[in-house]
């Protein structure tokens, strides 16, 4: 299907599988627990459209000249992503709680002003979010509210978590080599088996509880310009 629009279309429940959607535009498109298998959306875009509980398994997301597809405005709440390719997409104001990305491509992808959480009452907050063995190198998550959320196994390279929440995270077992995390938040986050060169602690706004390993403790120490020395005996 190439330069269609899909205007509050319903498919609630639907499957989709080996299909091609070029250049289509879902507008308040209704794709609740849809499932989609295998399939490719090219310079596609998603505007107010409700994905809550969809499922994406080996499906495409990008094009020949490297345009990402795009959410925008829309429900992707308990969606689940699995061995896509991202790479490029832009989600825009889209919630997105309980999203769920397995083995996914997402290398610069832009999370801007998304929504990991949803309100219980009007004093408590949930905040859920799994990104299991990503590639995110490059992706922009600054200032995404990412408490206790799981990144593991993720790769983060260059990636800019600058004032990013990630208070008692799971990012073992992440690349983390140079990612910008000025203002980020990682009090009591996980860093066990994380790559960690370059990461500076310093510029961090909190990392009171930081779990690391002995051998990450001299890569963040150097990193921070602090010699350590063997004691002579």
């Amino acid at each position: 299907m190439t330069g269609d629009h899909w205007p509050e279309l319903d498919c609630q429940g639907a499957s989709f599988l080996d299909c091609v959607f070029e250049r289509v535009q879902f507008s308040e498109a209704e794709f609740a627990e849809a499932r989609f298998a295998n399939c490719r959306f090219i310079s596609s875009r998603f505007a107010h459209a409700e994905l809550p509980g969809a499922r994406f398994e080996g499906c495409s997301f990008t094009s020949e000249d490297r345009k990402g597809c795009s959410f925008a405005f829309s429900n992707l709440q308990r969606a689940m992503f699995a061995a896509c390719d991202l790479s490029l997409a832009a989600f825009d104001r889209t919630e997105l709680f309980a999203i769920e990305m397995r083995e996914c491509n997402l290398t610069g992808a832009k999370f801007t002003k998304v929504d990991f959480s949803r309100a219980l009452s009007r004093k408590q907050i949930e905040t859920r979010a799994s990104f299991q063995a990503c590639k995110m190198d490059f992706a922009d998550l600054s200032e995404s509210k990412l408490p206790g959320c799981s990144l593991a196994g993720s790769r983060l390279r260059e990636a800019d978590l600058s004032g990013a929440d990630l208070t008692d995270a799971d990012l073992s077992d992440c690349d983390l080599f140079q990612a910008i995390v000025d203002g980020a938040k990682l009090a009591g986050a996980d860093l066990g088996g994380a790559e960690v060169s370059g990461l500076n602690l310093t510029t961090l706004a909190d990392f009171a509880g930081l779990k690391v390993s002995d051998d990450q403790m001299f890569a963040l120490l150097d990193a921070m310009g602090v010699t350590v020395r063997a004691r002579s005996r």
